[in-house]
């Protein structure tokens, strides 16, 4: 009975102090890491390659809406085999005329 008595207030001490460590040698316990409440979701093959595809997605209206909103932000090229030809200041590009010598040329 005495036995009893004991377990019971260590039983109610731990229940009304929840603060203080639990003592356990460690051989008598284990653990299930994948059937536990506080387990991850595990997801199947499908699922997990829509998923990075809806971040893919976000990722990329993320940065047009970036880019939408912030104009003054310059434009970033990531392929460097990327190129543009500016036709107004290339060197064969046709001489452009100031206003002045296109009044100067109206009044002629």
């Amino acid at each position: 009975i005495l036995a009893d008595c004991r377990a019971l207030k260590n039983l109610a001490e731990a229940f009304l102090h929840p603060e203080q460590p639990v003592k356990a040698i460690p051989t008598t316990f284990g653990r299930n890491y994948f059937d536990r409440p506080s387990a991850p979701a595990v997801m199947d093959d499908e699922d997990a390659d829509e998923e990075a595809e809806i971040l893919e997605d976000v990722e990329n209206l993320k940065k047009a809406a970036r880019a939408y909103l912030h104009p003054e932000v310059g434009v970033r090229v990531e392929d460097t085999t990327l190129f543009g030809r500016n036709y107004f200041e290339r060197p064969s590009a046709p001489e452009v005329e100031t206003f002045e010598e296109a009044e100067e040329r109206a009044k002629i």
